[in-house]
């Protein structure tokens, strides 16, 4: 059983990874003052940055999902791994040796799963570079070189060799103390006759990289006439690779792809190459499957939504790269980025592009493309014989539904004109943008998109008994940014960000001063931690251990991490009137309780209680009159 991780070494990641460069790794961030950083949230789909980093507190935050945590929370939720696992691959990348409890430092026992797999890869994938130097590789030598790639591009991108023999990269892992069944399950080998045996043999092999650039998969091409296998093979589905999360080059685009704002989409590995050698350092790959849902979340988070951000997808100019263009459009919609389509002259990918042309074809080729929807409608015209009434009639049956489902009105209107047109409407276009509305309004009216000659699709449909119930009222949400609230909120805030500058005074409030039970629980969660005034460098890691249960971790992150509502900066002054206003308003409403109190007692209650109960009334009275003169100084 794995050991325990030194408490110290926890801290040492913590403190050495900045939580900015782990998450810039996976999302463009931009700054979102006050010391914050923001961009699109890694945890559900969003078109507005609402997900904020605080590099100065090591937090993260998205207001919009509620997922908050620090570096190794970031790690573990959105790659799916242990704690152990993500202080290993910090720990890895700082340089930090950890020491494990309960039974010694053992990395080949101790190391979680992932990062187990993780290592494979990357001693698998400098197994492969260095087999591509030997006598055997020579035919997928010969093959790059036929595709214009020299031993410089192959380098760059950690092209190499798997070997035609049974388990020559077995042998190599077990030797490095990987076991049969770390080599399986990776997909690195598959189950032989008499044990395991090399999945990859005879292939020239591409590295699939994740974002970070960690070695998850690889992509295999066959270059010999005897093997039965699939021109290409990649690594199956595995805890580490799945390909409709995947896409190839991404790590080396990243960086150009947020830095222009601009992704250039193709459709293989040598393509991939053949662009970033060419200038065109934006593109990327799928890995053996159709560009989607997942795919785009990918982009979006490094092109961040914005409206000047453009997605370039290119095709070959046959049959199947037409279809995996109009495919594309189904996605479209999911970017805020103009989404167009560049197809290849006389049939060639990027790769046989740059071998017939040269890089400025390559080139010329991206920035010569074609608006999607402009490609997706003509294409569908260009299906039928427009100079018949019969074939105009076809046409704008298939072609209408297309411009229908342009959620942009005035976009819309744009190609429903354009459409006329293609059809030879030239004197009435106005009969085309009555149909594309008439389908546009049908689609709205039921909640879905357009189907094919506007038709409903029935199969999407549920009956009425079948639909879940809406769910019963329970009274109105507590909205913890209400006026009634907001100034709780700021105190906490300020108590957890600027803890210097609400001391010694915010640890004499009681958590009953804090009307919100999630604010009350906070307060005492602070308390709990030692309190403000004993802030220091792991004051907010204390306060989130200190917490009672993940609810209230969550809200200690987000207010944390949420900026101060002020536009001037934060000072003594502001924290003062923060710390009055929450005062005041528990001083007014103990004043109104004891007045209800009063009024309860009558003329017949206990004189002696009666004069207690009318004391404490006139002393708040006066300590209400103190707060609103003198302000702070009279706390």
């Amino acid at each position: 059983m794995a050991g325990r991780i030194n408490d110290d070494d926890v801290k040492a990641v913590r403190d050495a990874v900045p939580i900015d460069a782990v998450v810039s790794e996976y999302l463009q961030l931009r700054n979102a003052g006050g010391g914050n950083l923001k961009g699109l949230c890694p945890f559900h789909d969003e078109k507005s940055p609402s997900f904020q980093v605080s590099p100065s507190k090591g937090l993260f935050y998205c207001f919009g999902c509620q997922e908050g945590g620090d570096t190794l929370d970031f790690v573990m939720k959105v790659d799916h791994l242990s704690f152990s696992e993500s202080v290993e691959r910090l720990a890895s990348q700082a340089g930090i040796t950890l020491r494990y409890e309960e039974g010694g430092y053992n990395p080949g026992r101790q190391q979680g799963e992932r990062i187990r797999l993780v290592e494979a890869h990357k001693v698998a994938a400098q197994f492969y570079v260095e087999q591509l130097d030997s006598a055997e590789a020579e035919t997928g030598r010969k093959f790059l070189a036929s595709r214009g790639f020299d031993q410089a591009a192959a380098q760059h991108f950690g092209v190499g060799y798997s070997p035609a023999g049974w388990d020559h990269l077995v042998r190599f892992l077990r030797g490095r103390g990987f076991s049969d069944k770390e080599l399986t399950l990776s997909g690195l080998a598959q189950d032989g006759r008499r044990g395991p045996i090399d999945r990859f043999r005879g292939r020239l092999m591409w590295p699939i990289r994740d974002i970070t650039g960690e070695v998850i998969g690889f992509g295999a091409r066959k270059l010999r006439d005897d093997d039965n296998g699939p021109k290409y093979l990649n690594t199956p589905e595995t805890p580490l690779y799945k390909k409709s999360h995947v896409l190839y080059g991404i790590d080396l685009a990243k960086k150009d792809i947020a830095k222009g704002s601009r992704a250039v989409v193709v459709e293989g590995y040598t393509d991939v190459m053949a662009c970033h050698l060419a200038g065109v350092t934006t593109a990327v790959a799928t890995c053996g499957t159709s560009f989607g849902g997942d795919h785009v979340k990918i982009l979006r988070r490094l092109l961040m939504d914005n409206s000047r951000a453009r997605v370039i997808f290119t095709f070959d100019g046959d049959a199947a790269g037409q279809r995996a263009a109009l495919r594309a459009f189904e996605d479209d919609q999911k970017f805020a980025a103009r989404t167009s389509i560049a197809v290849s002259p006389g049939g060639m990918d990027p790769c046989e592009l740059r071998l017939a042309q040269g890089d400025e074809a390559v080139q010329q080729l991206v920035e010569g493309s074609t608006p999607l929807f402009e490609f997706a409608i003509r294409s569908l015209v260009d299906r039928h014989d427009c100079d018949s009434p019969e074939g105009q009639a076809a046409a704008l049956e298939e072609a209408a539904p297309i411009v229908a489902h342009i959620k942009d009105p005035s976009i819309r209107h744009k190609y429903a004109v354009m459409l006329s047109g293609l059809l030879g409407y030239v004197t009435d276009n106005q009969f085309v943008v009555r149909r594309v509305g008439q389908l546009s309004r049908f689609a709205g009216e039921r909640g879905r998109r357009p189907e094919q000659g506007g038709r409903t699709n029935h199969r999407d449909a549920a009956p009425a008994a079948q639909r879940p119930a809406p769910p019963m009222p329970r009274g109105p949400a507590l909205n913890l940014r209400s006026p009634a609230h907001r100034v709780e909120r700021e105190l906490l805030k300020l108590a957890l960000q600027r803890p210097e500058l609400v001391s010694p005074a915010f640890d004499a409030y009681g958590a009953d001063e804090f009307t919100a039970p999630p604010y009350t629980a906070v307060r005492q969660t602070i308390e709990a931690a030692g309190g403000a005034a004993a802030a220091d460098s792991e004051y907010l890691a204390r306060v989130r251990e200190a917490s009672p249960d993940d609810s209230v971790r969550a809200m200690v992150t987000e207010l944390a991490v949420e900026p101060l509502h002020t536009r001037r900066e934060a000072d003594q002054v502001y924290a003062g009137e923060q710390l009055v206003a929450v005062r005041l308003a528990a001083v007014n409403q103990r004043i109104t309780d004891i007045r209800g109190s009063l009024q309860r007692l009558g003329a017949h209650a206990d004189p002696e209680h009666l004069a207690a109960v009318q004391n404490e009334l006139w002393i708040l009275q006066q300590y209400g009159q103190s707060l609103r003169e003198r302000g702070a100084d009279a706390l």
